[in-house]
């Protein structure tokens, strides 16, 4: 796999954007800046980008509750999503929707969901359209490992392996389903083993590794876009938070905490460029200073955007 420097700086600068981006809304939420709930995905950012950078642009993904790192990674604009984190009129959704229910079809990002598994079934209606369309789209599904428990899971892999539909499924095992660890919740050791069940492919990989991620996601979409139907891709991976801001992770072990913190994919990723003469250490302070500015701009833009006028309740409600 050869990737250009260009490309491979790219990939850390959107990497390093998506934990300052979700630093800085940790800080904000507990400031009491930013109502309703907030679930971050610091941790988890090599999978946002290994993934959706084998994406065209016209090319869909579908997120879960934790999805601020999968817009970012499709391109989205951070003002536009502080500004709909804020509750203010010029977020993506007009400050109605929140974290949990980001959107921008502009970037074919078809939305962020709160309940569990439905980004299955979503994915699984836009790759059958894309399908119909003979367009030559792929779709990328990631959902969370409790939604991998979920009807709406084995519904949705059941009907795109029939219908052989160009949809890569990613879950993104942190193993907590909220507080209960998927030890409790399910019997196979990979998740991916359930992919033998639809006759597809399924394949678990090191979530830390965000060329590794690019390559067997690469691989996976390939096939979905040259007719081979949907893949199931595990990423076993591990939130540096608790499920939701104001968890008090009672429930995790503080080895498991230690062991995951060693792994961060930021980290690891600025190792690896660092050590190819990619990337230098002044370098990299001077991006890390860059996206904490940028960020710092998308809360300024929300701050001084109004918010939602009380007559626009009703406006843009379908039934």
């Amino acid at each position: 796999m050869e990737l250009s420097k260009e490309k491979l700086l790219e990939m850390f600068k959107r990497m390093v954007l998506i934990r300052q981006f979700e630093t800085r809304v940790k800080k904000s939420f507990a400031d009491g800046d930013i109502p309703g709930f907030i679930h971050l995905s610091v941790g988890q950012e090599a999978i946002a980008v290994g993934s959706i950078f084998n994406l065209r642009d016209d090319d869909y993904i579908v997120s879960h509750h934790r999805g601020h790192g999968h817009l970012i990674a499709k391109g989205g604009d951070i003002n536009f999503m502080m500004a709909e984190l804020y509750g203010k009129k010029t977020g993506y959704c007009k400050g109605k929707g929140g974290s949990m229910h980001l959107a921008d079809f502009n970037h074919y990002m078809l939305g962020a969901h709160g309940i569990v598994g439905s980004t299955v079934t979503i994915a699984t209606g836009a790759g059958l359209s894309a399908k119909l369309r003979k367009s030559n789209q792929v779709t990328l599904s990631f959902l969370g490992d409790g939604a991998s428990n979920t009807g709406r899971f084995h519904e949705g892999l059941n009907l795109a392996a029939i219908w052989d539909l160009p949809i890569v499924y990613i879950i993104e095992n942190n193993f907590y389903a909220e507080s209960t660890h998927i030890s409790y919740s399910a019997r196979v050791k990979n998740l991916s083993e359930r992919a033998v069940a639809y006759g597809i492919p399924g394949e678990t990989i090191n979530s830390n590794d965000v060329l590794e991620i690019y390559e067997k996601v690469g691989k996976a979409i390939n096939r979905a876009r040259n007719g081979e139907g949907p893949s199931l891709i595990e990423c076993q991976t591990y939130r540096h938070f608790g499920h939701e801001e104001g968890d008090m992770e009672t429930y995790k072990k503080k080895i498991d905490i230690e062991i995951w913190m060693k792994k961060d994919p930021i980290k690891i990723f600025k190792e690896r460029l660092i050590k190819e003469g990619i990337l230098t250490e002044v370098e990299e302070e001077r991006i890390s200073e860059e996206m904490k500015n940028k960020v710092e701009e998308a809360v300024k833009f929300a701050k001084d955007s109004p918010y939602p006028d009380p007559e626009e309740t009703l406006e843009d409600v379908y039934a």
